[in-house]
């Protein structure tokens, strides 16, 4: 007996049955190996595919308002909540903007606003910033959510009715 096998002919070391049943077991270890490598894989896509049929992208956007200081931006932001244009106003303190103004390089301190809205309600949403801004030209500029967390996009879009 050598390799702890029984001596048949054919498993004797070099012998075509000994030959086939090796390249047998390594084929089986190589898809066993395989298979661990990329069923978590296939899973995770499988899941993030799921999550992601459940949301179309686009749907919802990102829109920014800057704002002169902290009591118009909190001032904004109520307001933009209260009429259910936007799920969320997150207020972002002191920023820098430098921008050209009436021919001059202009730079002040300014406030940001961070507005999570549904695309549809882009329109209104700029309507009432201009409306209760106090700058001449408001910015109001949105991006469209491509992906995010699906249980907060659909409370984003339970708290924004259409």
């Amino acid at each position: 007996m050598r390799f702890g096998l029984p001596a048949i002919e054919g498993l004797q070391a070099g012998g075509p049955l000994r030959a086939i049943l090796c390249e047998c077991c390594l084929s089986v270890l190589l898809l066993i190996f395989v298979s661990t490598l990329t069923l978590p894989r296939t899973v995770g896509l499988r899941a993030f595919s799921m999550a992601s049929e459940t949301y179309m992208s686009g749907t919802h956007s990102a829109a920014f308002v800057t704002c002169p200081n902290e009591l118009v931006a909190k001032d904004l932001a109520r307001g933009i909540i209260e009429k259910k244009l936007a799920a969320c106003v997150n207020i972002v303190p002191k920023i820098t903007s430098v921008y050209e103004w009436q021919g001059k390089i202009q730079e002040d301190s300014e406030v940001l606003l961070m507005i999570k809205t549904r695309s549809s309600k882009v329109a209104s949403l700029a309507e009432y910033v201009r409306s209760n801004h106090p700058y001449e030209v408001a910015e109001v500029i949105s991006l469209p959510i491509e992906q995010g967390n699906p249980p907060y996009l659909k409370w984003l879009g339970d708290a924004v009715p259409e």
